[in-house]
Protein backbone atom coordinates (compact mmCIF):
# COMPACT_ATOMS: atom_id res chain seq x y z
CA UNK A 1 0.00 0.00 0.00
CA UNK A 2 1.39 3.59 -1.27
CA UNK A 3 0.83 5.63 1.65
CA UNK A 4 2.38 9.61 1.65
CA UNK A 5 2.17 11.74 4.01
CA UNK A 6 0.91 15.20 3.26
CA UNK A 7 -0.11 18.72 4.82
CA UNK A 8 -3.74 20.10 5.54
CA UNK A 9 -4.84 23.53 5.58
CA UNK A 10 -4.18 23.92 9.38
CA UNK A 11 -0.60 22.91 8.70
CA UNK A 12 -1.57 19.62 10.55
CA UNK A 13 -0.54 16.01 9.04
CA UNK A 14 -2.58 13.43 7.31
CA UNK A 15 -2.13 10.22 5.37
CA UNK A 16 -3.14 9.98 1.71
CA UNK A 17 -3.39 6.91 -0.24
CA UNK A 18 -3.55 7.60 -4.41
CA UNK A 19 -4.83 4.52 -5.03
CA UNK A 20 -7.79 4.35 -2.93
CA UNK A 21 -8.36 8.21 -3.66
CA UNK A 22 -8.93 8.93 0.44
CA UNK A 23 -6.75 10.95 3.18
CA UNK A 24 -7.39 9.79 6.36
CA UNK A 25 -8.34 13.23 7.40
CA UNK A 26 -10.09 16.40 6.05
CA UNK A 27 -7.75 18.45 3.71
CA UNK A 28 -9.34 21.24 5.53
CA UNK A 29 -7.17 20.25 8.80
CA UNK A 30 -6.37 17.19 10.26
CA UNK A 31 -6.16 18.39 14.07
CA UNK A 32 -8.98 20.85 13.36
CA UNK A 33 -11.68 17.74 12.38
CA UNK A 34 -10.22 15.53 15.10
CA UNK A 35 -11.24 17.94 17.50
CA UNK A 36 -14.38 19.81 16.52
CA UNK A 37 -15.59 15.62 15.76
CA UNK A 38 -14.38 13.31 18.46
CA UNK A 39 -12.57 15.30 20.87
CA UNK A 40 -15.14 18.44 21.21
CA UNK A 41 -18.65 16.67 19.99
CA UNK A 42 -17.95 13.36 21.23
CA UNK A 43 -15.54 13.15 24.66
CA UNK A 44 -16.31 17.05 25.41
CA UNK A 45 -20.00 16.23 25.07
CA UNK A 46 -20.05 12.85 27.11
CA UNK A 47 -18.75 14.70 29.80
CA UNK A 48 -21.01 17.32 30.01
CA UNK A 49 -18.17 19.79 28.89
CA UNK A 50 -18.91 20.94 25.65
CA UNK A 51 -17.52 24.18 24.43
CA UNK A 52 -14.16 23.82 25.61
CA UNK A 53 -12.16 21.65 23.31
CA UNK A 54 -10.07 24.32 21.62
CA UNK A 55 -7.04 23.62 19.92
CA UNK A 56 -4.86 25.16 22.84
CA UNK A 57 -7.11 23.96 25.68
CA UNK A 58 -6.91 20.39 23.97
CA UNK A 59 -2.92 20.96 24.07
CA UNK A 60 -2.84 22.93 27.65
CA UNK A 61 -2.60 20.34 30.56
CA UNK A 62 -1.95 22.89 32.25
CA UNK A 63 -5.11 24.04 33.10
CA UNK A 64 -8.16 21.84 34.30
CA UNK A 65 -11.30 22.02 32.16
CA UNK A 66 -14.21 23.36 34.29
CA UNK A 67 -17.31 21.58 35.10
CA UNK A 68 -17.94 17.91 36.27
CA UNK A 69 -15.41 15.89 34.75
CA UNK A 70 -15.64 11.76 35.60
CA UNK A 71 -13.61 9.50 37.88
CA UNK A 72 -14.98 6.75 36.81
CA UNK A 73 -12.63 5.25 34.14
CA UNK A 74 -14.24 6.49 30.43
CA UNK A 75 -14.18 3.50 27.59
CA UNK A 76 -13.66 4.66 24.66
CA UNK A 77 -13.85 2.57 21.03
CA UNK A 78 -11.91 4.01 18.12
CA UNK A 79 -12.56 2.34 14.78
CA UNK A 80 -9.13 3.06 13.04
CA UNK A 81 -6.16 4.35 15.35
CA UNK A 82 -4.48 5.37 12.00
CA UNK A 83 -2.12 8.10 12.53
CA UNK A 84 -2.80 8.05 16.15
CA UNK A 85 -4.25 11.44 16.14
CA UNK A 86 -7.64 10.88 17.86
CA UNK A 87 -5.88 8.50 21.07
CA UNK A 88 -3.30 11.37 20.81
CA UNK A 89 -5.83 14.21 21.64
CA UNK A 90 -7.92 11.99 24.01
CA UNK A 91 -5.26 11.18 25.95
CA UNK A 92 -3.77 14.82 25.90
CA UNK A 93 -7.75 15.99 27.08
CA UNK A 94 -7.87 12.73 29.67
CA UNK A 95 -4.55 14.78 31.73
CA UNK A 96 -5.79 18.01 30.84
CA UNK A 97 -9.48 16.90 32.78
CA UNK A 98 -7.76 14.42 35.44
CA UNK A 99 -10.54 11.85 34.28
CA UNK A 100 -9.19 8.50 33.70
CA UNK A 101 -9.39 7.10 30.12
CA UNK A 102 -9.72 3.10 28.67
CA UNK A 103 -8.93 3.73 24.50
CA UNK A 104 -9.37 0.69 22.53
CA UNK A 105 -8.39 0.91 18.81
CA UNK A 106 -8.73 -1.63 15.92
CA UNK A 107 -6.73 -0.88 13.01
CA UNK A 108 -5.93 -3.32 10.45
CA UNK A 109 -2.97 -1.47 8.26
CA UNK A 110 -0.65 0.13 10.92
CA UNK A 111 1.47 2.83 9.97
CA UNK A 112 5.54 1.38 10.05
CA UNK A 113 7.43 3.63 12.69
CA UNK A 114 9.05 5.48 10.22
CA UNK A 115 5.50 6.71 8.98
CA UNK A 116 4.70 7.65 12.51
CA UNK A 117 7.77 9.74 13.29
CA UNK A 118 7.27 11.75 9.80
CA UNK A 119 3.60 12.91 11.71
CA UNK A 120 3.99 16.10 13.17
CA UNK A 121 1.39 16.22 15.51
CA UNK A 122 3.67 15.63 18.69
CA UNK A 123 4.16 19.06 19.41
CA UNK A 124 5.33 19.96 22.75
CA UNK A 125 4.47 16.22 24.04
CA UNK A 126 6.15 14.24 21.17
CA UNK A 127 7.16 11.34 24.47
CA UNK A 128 3.22 10.70 24.68
CA UNK A 129 2.61 10.57 20.92
CA UNK A 130 5.54 8.12 20.51
CA UNK A 131 4.52 5.78 23.62
CA UNK A 132 1.02 5.28 21.53
CA UNK A 133 2.30 4.42 18.39
CA UNK A 134 5.08 2.14 20.02
CA UNK A 135 2.93 0.50 22.52
CA UNK A 136 2.71 -3.39 21.83
CA UNK A 137 -0.35 -4.75 20.25
CA UNK A 138 -3.10 -7.03 21.75
CA UNK A 139 -2.49 -5.75 25.16
CA UNK A 140 -3.36 -3.29 27.48
CA UNK A 141 -0.95 -0.62 28.43
CA UNK A 142 -0.98 1.82 30.95
CA UNK A 143 0.28 5.01 29.26
CA UNK A 144 0.01 6.83 32.07
CA UNK A 145 -1.74 7.37 35.09
CA UNK A 146 -5.16 8.23 33.17
CA UNK A 147 -4.42 7.23 29.74
CA UNK A 148 -4.59 3.23 29.30
CA UNK A 149 -4.57 1.73 24.91
CA UNK A 150 -5.42 -1.66 23.49
CA UNK A 151 -4.26 -1.49 20.19
CA UNK A 152 -5.59 -4.72 18.12
CA UNK A 153 -4.26 -5.22 14.53
CA UNK A 154 -7.38 -6.49 13.19
CA UNK A 155 -10.71 -5.66 11.16
CA UNK A 156 -13.57 -4.32 12.80
CA UNK A 157 -15.85 -7.22 11.19
CA UNK A 158 -13.97 -9.71 12.77
CA UNK A 159 -12.76 -8.11 16.09
CA UNK A 160 -15.09 -9.04 19.58
CA UNK A 161 -14.76 -6.36 22.03
CA UNK A 162 -14.22 -7.61 25.64
CA UNK A 163 -16.03 -5.18 27.81
CA UNK A 164 -18.99 -2.10 26.85
CA UNK A 165 -17.96 1.42 25.47
CA UNK A 166 -18.97 4.43 26.91
CA UNK A 167 -18.01 6.65 23.63
CA UNK A 168 -16.98 5.37 20.33
CA UNK A 169 -14.81 7.59 17.73
CA UNK A 170 -16.52 6.10 13.82
CA UNK A 171 -13.52 6.78 12.19
CA UNK A 172 -13.40 4.69 9.09
CA UNK A 173 -12.99 6.09 5.54
CA UNK A 174 -15.74 7.22 3.65
CA UNK A 175 -18.19 4.87 2.98
CA UNK A 176 -17.90 5.25 -1.23
CA UNK A 177 -13.66 3.72 0.12
CA UNK A 178 -15.38 1.52 2.95
CA UNK A 179 -18.88 0.64 2.28
CA UNK A 180 -18.86 -2.95 4.74
CA UNK A 181 -17.64 -1.10 7.34
CA UNK A 182 -21.35 1.18 7.50
CA UNK A 183 -23.47 -1.37 7.20
CA UNK A 184 -26.88 -1.74 9.62
CA UNK A 185 -24.89 -4.85 10.97
CA UNK A 186 -21.94 -2.87 11.84
CA UNK A 187 -24.22 -0.44 13.81
CA UNK A 188 -25.73 -3.50 15.44
CA UNK A 189 -22.26 -4.92 16.41
CA UNK A 190 -21.34 -1.89 17.86
CA UNK A 191 -24.80 -0.74 19.42
CA UNK A 192 -24.79 -3.90 21.83
CA UNK A 193 -21.71 -2.92 22.88
CA UNK A 194 -22.69 0.47 24.21
CA UNK A 195 -23.39 1.43 27.41
CA UNK A 196 -26.72 2.77 28.01
CA UNK A 197 -25.94 6.51 27.61
CA UNK A 198 -23.16 5.81 24.81
CA UNK A 199 -22.53 8.04 22.39
CA UNK A 200 -20.80 7.44 18.38
CA UNK A 201 -19.55 10.37 16.62
CA UNK A 202 -18.31 10.28 13.23
CA UNK A 203 -17.83 12.48 10.40
CA UNK A 204 -20.36 11.13 7.94
CA UNK A 205 -23.61 12.38 7.75
CA UNK A 206 -25.15 10.88 5.18
CA UNK A 207 -28.54 9.66 4.69
CA UNK A 208 -27.69 6.00 4.20
CA UNK A 209 -25.64 5.87 7.13
CA UNK A 210 -28.19 7.55 9.40
CA UNK A 211 -30.30 5.03 8.77
CA UNK A 212 -28.27 2.43 8.74
CA UNK A 213 -27.59 3.99 12.81
CA UNK A 214 -31.22 4.15 13.64
CA UNK A 215 -32.18 0.91 12.45
CA UNK A 216 -29.61 -0.64 15.15
CA UNK A 217 -31.04 1.35 17.49
CA UNK A 218 -29.58 4.45 18.33
CA UNK A 219 -31.13 8.00 18.41
CA UNK A 220 -29.08 10.04 15.31
CA UNK A 221 -28.79 13.55 15.45
CA UNK A 222 -27.01 15.55 12.77
CA UNK A 223 -25.11 18.81 14.20
CA UNK A 224 -22.85 21.18 12.95
CA UNK A 225 -19.95 19.36 11.26
CA UNK A 226 -15.83 20.84 11.29
CA UNK A 227 -14.11 23.29 8.91
CA UNK A 228 -15.31 22.39 5.41
CA UNK A 229 -18.09 20.13 6.21
CA UNK A 230 -21.58 21.21 7.24
CA UNK A 231 -22.79 18.63 9.30
CA UNK A 232 -21.67 15.42 11.01
CA UNK A 233 -23.65 12.87 13.22
CA UNK A 234 -23.96 11.90 16.96
CA UNK A 235 -25.25 8.81 18.05
CA UNK A 236 -26.63 7.58 21.08
CA UNK A 237 -27.86 4.52 22.81
CA UNK A 238 -30.71 5.84 25.13
CA UNK A 239 -31.92 2.70 27.03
Amino acid sequence: MNRQIISTADGSHTVAIPEMGVTYHSHHGAVQESLHVFIEAGLYWRLGLTGQATEAGAHNSSEPASGQTSKQPLHIFEMGFGTGLNAYLTALAAERLQSPIHYTSVEKFPLSAEEASGLNYAGENPELFHQLHNAPWEQTVAINPLFSLHKSNADLLAFSPNEPFDLIYFDAFAPTAQPELWTEAVFSKLFNHTNAGGVLVTYCSKGVVRRAMQAAGFTVTKIPGPPGKREMVRAERRS
